[in-house]
């Protein structure tokens, strides 16, 4: 979901800002990163059936030093979500209703995803599975649509093909590695998960490229390698370009928007479920799962999440614009840490057994 989701989260922002300086290699090294990373993590995940990131750590170091990570690690999966919420609610007032109050729109947002973030962690993934089912094909129709369109000016993708020999930029490709991203809720997902097969990982590898290579170079195809950088959402100012005569439907924004409507409640119900389970981990279990202490933690978590995110609503384009951009470097070294973190307790443990 990490990879249909990159165009809210400002990555095709951040690879046109580099288009004449590295992008294209920032691509392919973030390909290999990435796959790396998704290698690494599940393969460490799958020493560890059934557990959670939270119950890996406690294992092998100590309480004084989890606490202040998984805070850390929490604020970041709260990040992921409200920085994808943030954007989509911009992008409907500048796309979809202008007119509305955008206090009004958020309110809406955060009341469905705190409802479902509550839900138990197996019934979130089959939700994920009819999200998927029903948003993907519509994406798959409006790429194929944006690159079957006459529109479409193959001319401009060859140009800026021809700055494809230049170092990766550093940004870009920490930007570009948010495409892998989706793996890490299995920090979480884990639990539920008893018997994980690895199998056909490299997959992900290719699929990944293919989003990011369509990701950077079809607006260019639209708008051409200079015009595309005056656009902040480039691939919703994209679908706004298609015309489709489909009945009542003439413009393929709305589709593309329904399809990414499904897709960012979902990612922002995900991540924020994920910080909720580990913030409430810091707490002792109690016996009953049902308890109403449990209940009121989790509300007042994911009351601290909502709360956030009204306050940073005062941001403006640009502000929004550099916390997206920093909260995907940050993102990267949290992934990094937490992938080093697990190996050293996998040492470890194997260590200890006689």
């Amino acid at each position: 979901m990490n990879s249909l989701i990159n165009i809210i989260n400002f990555v095709p922002r951040e690879l046109m800002d580099a288009r004449f300086r590295g992008a294209q290699t920032s691509i392919l090294a973030a390909v290999v990163l990435g796959t790396v990373f998704v290698y690494l993590f599940t393969a460490l995940m799958a020493k560890f059936p059934g557990k959670d990131v939270q119950e890996i750590l406690t294992a092998a170091i100590s309480r004084g030093v989890i606490n202040p990570l998984i805070i850390i690690f929490a604020a970041l999966w709260c990040a992921a979500g409200l920085i994808t919420i943030l954007s989509f609610i911009d992008i409907t007032l500048r796309f979809i209703s202008p007119d509305t109050g955008p206090y009004l729109v958020v309110l809406g947002f955060l009341v469905v995803v705190c409802f479902c973030a509550r839900m138990d962690s197996l019934s979130l993934l089959y939700g994920l599975e009819v999200m998927l089912g029903i948003s993907v094909p519509l994406i798959l129709y409006t790429l194929i649509k944006a690159v079957t369109n006459p529109d479409f000016s193959w001319d401009a993708v060859l140009q800026i093909i021809t700055y494809f020999p230049h170092a990766p930029d550093v940004k870009s490709m920490a930007a570009a590695t948010f495409s892998f991203s989706g793996y890490i809720n299995m920090a979480v997902f884990n639990r539920v998960l008893p018997k994980m097969r690895l199998k056909h990982r490299w997959i992900l590898g290719v699929q990944g490229l293919a989003v990011l290579l369509l990701t950077f170079y079809v607006p260019i195809g639209y708008f051409g390698t200079v015009a595309v950088e005056r656009h902040v959402y480039t691939w919703f100012s994209t679908a706004d370009s298609i015309g489709i005569n489909t009945f009542i439907i003439e413009r393929m924004l709305f589709i593309f928007y329904f399809a990414y409507l499904n897709l960012s409640l979902t990612s922002v119900i995900i991540h924020w479920h994920v910080g909720k389970e580990l913030l409430t981990g810091l707490f002792p279990s109690p016996k009953n799962p049902k308890s109403r202490a449990k209940k009121w933690r989790e509300l007042a978590i994911l009351g601290l999440f909502s709360a956030i995110t009204l306050t940073l609503m005062r941001l403006d384009q640009y502000q929004l614009n550099i916390l997206g951009i920093w909260f995907l470097l940050a993102r990267w070294l949290g992934e990094l840490l937490l992938i080093m973190l697990l190996f050293y307790c996998y040492t470890m443990l194997r260590r200890r057994k006689p």
